[in-house]
Parts: C-alpha cells; structure tokens; sequence
C-alpha cells in the first residue's frame, strides 16, 4: 500500500492479539469494518443501470439508423457526378486538342486509347487523356451520347435501376446535372 491509501479497518477477534491466537497460533481469521466491506460491494453495475443503458442506446439507434442509411445512395450519386465531370473534363481535353469530341461510335474508349475508327484524331496525347474508363456506382459503364440531347455532347449514368428515367436514387445522372 503506498501512503496516500487509506488502510482497511481490522479488529482483531476478543483474545486475539496480532500475532498470537488460539494457543499461539495466528488466527487467519479478521473481521473487516463496514467500511471496507461496503467498499468491496460497491463494485459493477446493477441491473436497473444496465436497462438504463439499453433503453438509451435503443432511443439513439433509431434515431440515427434510418439517416445513415440513406447515406450510401447519396455517396453513389456524388460519386456518379465526379465522375462525370473528371469525363467531361477529358473530353474537353480531347477536343482541345483534335478540334472535335469523339464520335458515338468511337465512345469513351477514345479518352484511354487512340481510336481506329475514322475520323483518327491527329493530335491524340500519348498516354491518353483518362487512366481507364469507371464504371458508374451500380457497375455500368457510363453512357455517351454525340450528339447530345441538352448539349453537344452528354455523358450520364442510368441510375440504381440502370433504365432511363426513374426517381431518387433510380434517376439519371448526367452531365447536365453539373
């Protein structure tokens, strides 16, 4: 026991010295003080706290599970349209340098490989202006349209449900929507 710890009340059994008892022999046997014993069961919870506990963590999940789960649809959705515009920015790119967009039938393809099909841009950048083309949130590939039907060209993904149209997290996202 270091000296700042109180120490434990011992009474000693009536005829009981400290080291002798009984004959001679020390008698292992000590009454604690009410003290002591009270701190000894002061420990742990009791069944009342812990159903305290429960019922407010209970409160709080369903406070907050219905909004985080909303959550990983939003996320989907912001990640569609930074994709869309890391896209959109290559195809400026694109034309920036080949004075032209890549062709319905050249695709998105055209930002990662230099394309076959005519008209062969004649100053595609080596290297290409995209690492690789992502997929959308829902694992479809993104869709490009040349010509586009609100600009000169739009790239844009079906949604959750992957059909055009739909609402909430089934709607398209394109770049219109930037």
């Amino acid at each position: 026991m270091t000296p700042r710890e109180p120490r434990a009340a011992v009474r000693w059994p009536a005829g009981c010295g400290r080291d002798a008892c009984n004959g001679g022999h020390y008698n292992r046997r000590m009454i604690v003080t009410r003290s002591a014993r009270s701190a000894r069961t002061r420990r742990g919870f009791t069944l009342i706290e812990i159903l305290v506990v429960i019922v407010i963590l209970g409160v709080l999940a369903a406070l907050i599970v219905p909004n985080v789960m909303q959550r990983p649809d939003e996320a989907r959705v912001t990640v569609a349209k930074s994709d869309i515009a890391a896209i959109m920015q290559a195809l400026k790119l694109y034309r920036l340098d080949n004075q032209r967009y890549p062709t319905a039938e050249q695709g998105l393809a055209a930002l990662v490989t230099k394309p076959e099909v005519p008209p062969v841009p004649p100053n595609w950048k080596s290297g290409g202006y995209l690492e690789k083309i992502p997929k959308d949130p829902w694992g479809r590939p993104y869709a490009y349209l040349n010509p586009g039907v609100r600009s000169e060209v739009e790239v844009m993904s079906f949604g959750a449900d992957g059909q055009t149209g739909g609402s909430g997290i089934d709607a398209d996202i394109g770049s219109w929507d930037l």
